[in-house]
C-alpha cells in the first residue's frame, strides 16, 4: 500500500493554462499516461483541456458542481457523482454556483478500465484480482485502509485491502481493473 499526503501532492497549472491541478499519484507505460489521480481546482468557466485518447472520471468533492457542455449534450457533474467521459470530447464548463475542486481520474481504456464510486459505511472489502487494483480519496478524517488512517483529502493505492468509513463520512474509491 502507498500512501499520498497532500502536502507531496504536485501542484501545476492545467494543460490548456485555464487553472490548477494538485497531481496526487500517476503512472506511465511505454512513455505514455496509463492513468493519473488529481485534484483540480476550478474558478471560472471555460474549456477543458484535452486528453485525446484517454478516459476521464471527474467527481466534484467541493462546490456546487459544474454543467459540462459538449457536443454530445450536458453533462452535470454534481458533488460525489462520478461523470464519466472521453477525454477527447471538446468540454466547455460553467460553474453552477461558484468555485469548485473535482477529483479526476484520467486513464487509458485500452489498457484499463476504471470505476469511481463512494465506499459503503463501514467496511468495504476490496478483493484481489488479476490486474485489479484501488485507491481511496478521504475527503474527511476517519477514513482507512487496512487499520492504516488517511488524512484529509489523503489518498491510498492499493492492490486488495479493506476501506472503512464511518457513517456521515465521504470517501471516493476507485476501483482499477484490465479492460471489459
Amino acid at each position: 500500500m502507498r500512501i499520498f499526503h497532500p502536502d507531496d501532492y504536485l501542484t501545476q497549472p492545467w494543460k490548456n493554462g485555464g487553472g490548477v491541478t494538485h497531481e496526487i499519484a500517476r503512472e506511465d507505460l511505454d512513455g505514455a499516461l496509463f492513468w493519473r489521480l488529481s485534484i483540480a481546482e476550478v474558478a471560472s468557466d471555460g474549456p477543458f483541456s484535452s486528453f485525446p485518447g484517454l478516459a476521464r472520471i471527474l467527481t466534484v468533492i467541493d462546490g456546487a458542481g459544474l454543467h459540462l457542455h459538449t457536443p454530445e449534450g450536458r453533462i452535470d457533474a454534481l458533488p460525489l457523482t462520478p461523470a464519466a467521459f472521453s477525454g477527447e470530447t471538446p468540454v466547455d464548463c460553467r460553474l453552477i454556483g461558484g468555485k469548485v475542486h473535482d477529483f479526476n481520474v484520467i486513464y487509458d481504456p485500452r489498457r484499463l478500465s476504471a470505476r469511481v464510486r463512494r465506499p459503503e459505511t463501514g467496511v468495504t472489502d476490496c478483493a484481489a484480482g488479476p490486474g485489479r487494483f484501488y485507491a481511496c480519496l478521504a475527503l474527511a478524517t476517519g477514513v482507512s485502509v487496512d487499520g492504516v488512517t488517511l488524512p484529509r483529502c489523503g489518498l491510498a493505492e492499493f492492490e486488495h485491502g479493506r476501506v472503512f468509513c464511518p457513517a456521515g463520512i465521504a470517501a471516493l474509491l476507485v476501483s482499477f481493473m484490465p479492460p471489459v
